[in-house]
């Protein structure tokens, strides 16, 4: 009787181990297959052409960007802040009786450092005060930028303008279809050399470069009022860059 137990029990126990080592046999065996295929199909998967292309518009400028300053010295800090501060508020009360809404002109920057003599010693300050304008009405700007000048008198400074294009969308969007049809040619004509068909898009990426056209800078003494600065917007250019990639069929 304790002979025929213990036959069982053994035999259960060869049962047991064949059954493990079948399963950990058969978890080996289709493991490096899965493993094997599944980079195969990330390979398919990513089969295609990267292109970009390009699409170029001309707008003409609705906004003018004017930086104007006043700079003033003084034997004390406060005496060339007055002055200087004086100066500014008059430019900017000029540029609001011109029509320049409140909001379009903002403070860009205040700077104060000393004057030394020759031994060393300090002896006054100089503070440089500066705004950036925005002038929306351009067949004004030359009479707007003259009588702010004027009105700041010596201490008046303006550093120069530039033009930009606010109002941009329709642009944008003309410019937009160029670059993905320059860049849907390209794609076509590689994949017509690899004997492939364009699939769908996988990915789209754009760039967009809006130059500013700066004119010349001014002095005060060579603004003179009544007499406008003659401004000349000229046309601006928009430039849109997109990167598509396409997968093959």
């Amino acid at each position: 009787m304790p002979d025929t137990r213990s036959t069982r029990i053994m035999g259960a126990a060869l049962i047991l181990l064949v059954a493990l080592s079948a399963w950990l046999l058969g978890s080996r065996g289709t493991t490096p297959a899965a493993s094997a295929a599944e980079p195969a199909s990330t390979d398919r998967a990513r089969e295609g052409v990267l292109v970009s292309g390009t699409g170029k518009v001309l707008g003409m400028p609705d906004t003018l960007r004017a930086d104007f300053g006043a700079d003033a010295r003084g034997e004390t800090v406060d005496a060339a802040l007055r002055t200087a501060n004086g100066a500014l508020g008059r430019i900017r009360d000029a540029l609001v009786d011109h029509g320049v809404a409140e909001a379009d002109i903002q403070t860009a920057g205040i700077d104060i450092y000393p004057r030394y003599a020759r031994g060393g010693a300090i002896s006054g300050y100089q503070v440089s005060h500066q705004l950036t304008v925005k002038i929306r009405d351009l067949a004004k700007a030359g009479a707007i930028i003259s009588a702010a000048v004027d009105a700041g008198g010596n201490a008046a400074r303006l550093s120069g303008v530039s033009f930009a294009i606010e109002d941009d969308d329709t642009l944008l969007a003309q410019a937009r279809r160029q670059a993905f049809a320059d860049a849907k040619a390209k794609a076509e004509l590689y994949g017509e050399q690899a004997g492939r068909q364009l699939g769908p898009v996988v990915s789209v990426t754009e760039t967009v470069r809006a130059a500013e056209v700066s004119a010349e800078s001014f002095r005060a003494a060579d603004l003179v009022a009544p007499s406008p600065v003659p401004i000349e917007p000229g046309r601006q250019p928009l430039a849109v860059t997109v990167t598509v990639e396409w997968a093959f069929r």
